[in-house]
């Protein structure tokens, strides 16, 4: 170890760098400055010298710092001052650092050495910072919702004096340039002139961002906070970045505004950034990694894992007050649990609901953001595209910063938009971001891509508020074939009237109004609708329904804690005999879907089986996916694909398409758009009347009663546009 002693003497080197100004006692500065010293002589393996030299700052963990006792022992004020007093703290820390490397590599270095503080606890809610917190050191961890350009502002200017030919250095407040008004060694008072290449002018980049409290309760608005970041942390994080940032609270300058007619507020606090820690960065690729789970979390879930039928105790506390529908809420449960992390290929599972109004859908869609470690809810009819992707903003510069919308903010989370309907404009925005999983972004200059690897849960009402089986989903909604091809479950929920059904809900309604809820008498409220066919007894859905017991339902904030702990710790894997019976209802599926009109099964179905499989062995905490767990997906891929193919007879009609027609004759309709295409060719026109379309339906005997539907199915595909007055333009691109 080398006997290396900061200078001694009246001269500190470095001393103009951190404190130009001579804020402080010089005797205490040595003080500190050789005690931080000898703690680097003996952590010499944790502080990389020419990787700091290079780098310009160094990582300093405040918890291995406190436990060097003999740093303790020469500093004993240390926790004390860097809370009260810490940017004279850190700068005697910088110094150390300075001297350090300068005595070691024997060259006088003109830029500072900046210490970045980690793992300083404890780590605070925004929504508790207040003024008593100003000046001090506090650490906050929420998301990233807005950053705006990076720019180059001035923290010390130099002037010079022509009277006594002197230079003075002034600290410019709030980084705003501020003139010297009177010399302090002359006491002239004059205009003096501003020395920009001395080595006393220090210029910093600065870049602001402003950070959101992650709160699980959806119907505060959440706090938010405006953060400085300069030097080495700009450009750390983006819009969607879930970070802890440790700082000082300082407040902005209530006369900063001059000129303009809005005044800040007398204590407008913002955060000096010390040091940022992306936790998006973490080797497992997940927010989840930093959830800290105490003794308490970690015995509730063992308790949960030891039930006795695991994945329907899941299933039944995910939405306890809606009854029925598990299959359903089966299919939302794989989609929050989510497979294994890929580099290629996304884990995320999206699932869209449709069916008619009143049958609990945005509730299951509540308790599934309220039960994700990260979830964002949204209502498609009061949200537009940069409310869920990203919104630009314009600075008072003229520069844009970056806002983040709900998408963004979900990342690596889970998105819960319902009225999915309502937002027919808002559809082409999330085509990227569901199966590419990024927002590309070319608005004001400003080209870039952000992160989106979000599950993405809809709610949808049909069209009319009563759902057609006689039409495909497609024109049911009103959504074009790209969206619908993204989601890797749709279920088809309806309102048949069932008195045995009604009667039983009925009773399940009036007893979660009671006094006693969630208890049920096990005799009265047995019931099932489906019967006791000895071939359903081992399926699926059977297996999830209550048979006349009462259940404990997990409570969402340990439900929470147990998705998280999946989400970080389980990455299951296919067995053979797993892959083998995926194959085996892949090329099934293949072949039963190939004739006639109907949708193509492709690899995306594939992909979909492969995620939703490893969902079903994650929910039970197991690291290889069995036969059984292909088994239970394939009854619900069986069930969204008998909903979305049943016919108005109640027949499985696989020859249609689920986003094209629901029609038969679609050979007629393609014989009357060829003709109304030679039309157009020997008129030279595209606009055709309502009139001229009829009678080319008539020519190729398309029955009328099925008119209307194959003019509205062909409007919302795009081959014939209204344009009102009863006229249509025909597309000869999609022909």
């Amino acid at each position: 170890m080398q006997n290396i002693q900061p200078p001694v003497g009246d001269t500190v080197l470095g001393l103009e760098l951190y404190f130009p100004d001579r804020a402080g006692d010089v005797n205490k500065i040595k003080q500190n400055t050789k005690a931080f010293t000898s703690h680097i002589l003996r952590s010499q393996q944790f502080y990389q010298l020419p990787q700091i030299k290079k780098e310009k700052y160094f990582p300093l963990d405040y918890k291995y710092l406190m436990l060097d006792d003999q740093f303790c022992s020469e500093w004993p004020a240390f926790a004390e001052d860097l809370v009260n007093n810490t940017e004279f703290t850190l700068n005697c820390i910088n110094l150390a650092m300075y001297q350090h490397l300068n005595i070691v590599d024997q060259n006088v270095m003109k830029k500072e050495i900046r210490c970045r503080l980690i793992n300083y606890e404890p780590i605070q809610f925004i929504k508790e910072v207040n003024v008593t917190y100003l000046g001090k050191l506090v650490s906050l961890r929420g998301t990233v919702i807005k950053v705006s350009p990076v720019e180059l502002v001035c923290d010390y200017m130099t002037f010079h004096c022509n009277a006594c030919d002197t230079t003075q250095v002034l600290k410019q407040k709030d980084k705003c340039f501020t003139p010297l008004e009177k010399c302090q060694n002359c006491k002239l008072v004059k205009k003096f002139e501003p020395l920009y290449d001395s080595p006393g002018t220090k210029t910093v980049d600065i870049q602001n961002v402003v950070l959101q409290e992650i709160d699980g309760d959806v119907s505060k608005i959440p706090q938010s906070l405006k953060c400085e970041l300069t030097d080495d942390l700009v450009k750390t994080c983006i819009c969607g970045d879930d970070i802890t940032i440790t700082g000082i609270i300082k407040v902005v300058d209530p006369n900063g505004n001059k000129g303009k007619n809005k005044q800040n507020s007398v204590f407008n606090l913002y955060l000096q950034a010390v040091a940022v820690y992306n936790n998006n960065n973490e080797s497992s690729n997940s927010p989840y990694a930093k959830i800290i789970f105490t003794p308490e979390d970690y015995s509730a879930i063992q308790k949960i894992h030891a039930q006795p039928n695991l994945f329907r105790y899941l299933v039944q506390s995910l939405c306890p007050t809606i009854f029925g529908h598990e299959l359903v809420k089966a299919g939302l449960l794989l989609g929050l649990f989510g497979g294994t992390k890929q580099p290629t290929t996304r884990s995320e599972s999206h699932i869209l609901m449709v069916g008619d109004p009143g049958l609990g859908k945005s509730q299951m869609l509540k308790s599934c953001s309220n039960v994700s470690p990260r979830g964002v809810y949204v209502c498609g009819n009061v949200s537009t595209t940069s409310g869920l992707t990203v919104t630009m903003a314009r600075e008072g510069g003229g520069e844009y910063s970056l806002e983040a919308g709900a998408l963004v903010i979900a990342d690596q989370g889970c998105c819960c938009i319902d009225e999915f309907d309502k937002m027919p404009t808002q559809h082409a925005c999330l085509l990227e971001a569901m199966e590419q999983q990024t927002i590309s972004i070319a608005k004001g200059g400003v080209v870039c891509s952000l992160p989106t690897k979000t599950t993405i849960l809809a709610a949808a009402n049909p069209v009319g508020g009563h759902y057609d089986k006689s039409k495909t989903v497609a024109e049911n909604l009103k959504i074009n074939s790209p969206m619908l091809s993204r989601f890797d479950l749709i279920f088809i929920i309806l309102d048949q009237p069932n008195q045995q059904l009604d009667k039983y809900l009925t009773k399940h309604i009036l007893t979660a109004h009671s006094a006693k809820k969630r208890k049920f008498t096990p005799k009265e409220f047995h019931f099932d609708p489906d019967g006791d066919d000895e071939n359903e007894v081992n399926s699926l859905k059977q297996r999830l329904k209550l048979n006349g017991e009462s259940l404990d339902y997990i409570p969402h904030k340990i439900f929470r804690k147990y998705l998280a702990f999946a989400q970080k710790s389980i990455n299951p894997q296919l067995s053979r005999k797993a892959k083998e019976t995926l194959i085996e209802f892949y090329v099934s599926l293949r072949k039963q879907f190939s004739v006639g009109d109907s949708t193509p099964v492709t690899a995306r179905q594939l992909h979909s089986l492969i995620r939703l499989t490893q969902a079903r062995a994650k929910a039970e905490l197991r690291e290889e996916a069995t036969e059984a767990d292909v088994n239970d997906v394939i009854e619900i891929m069986k069930f969204s694909l008998e909903s979305i193919f049943t016919d108005s007879a109640g027949q499985l009609d696989r020859t249609r398409s689920q986003m094209g027609t629901g029609m038969s004759n679609k050979d007629k309709i393609i014989k009357m758009l060829e003709i109304l295409q030679r039309r157009s060719e020997i008129e030279s026109k595209s606009l055709f009347s309502l009139q001229d379309i009829k009678e080319a339906g008539d020519s190729v005997g398309l029955a009328k009663n099925k008119f209307n539907n194959a003019l509205q199915s062909l409007n919302i595909q795009g081959f014939l546009l209204s344009k009102g007055r009863n006229n249509y333009q025909l597309n000869s691109a999609y022909l």
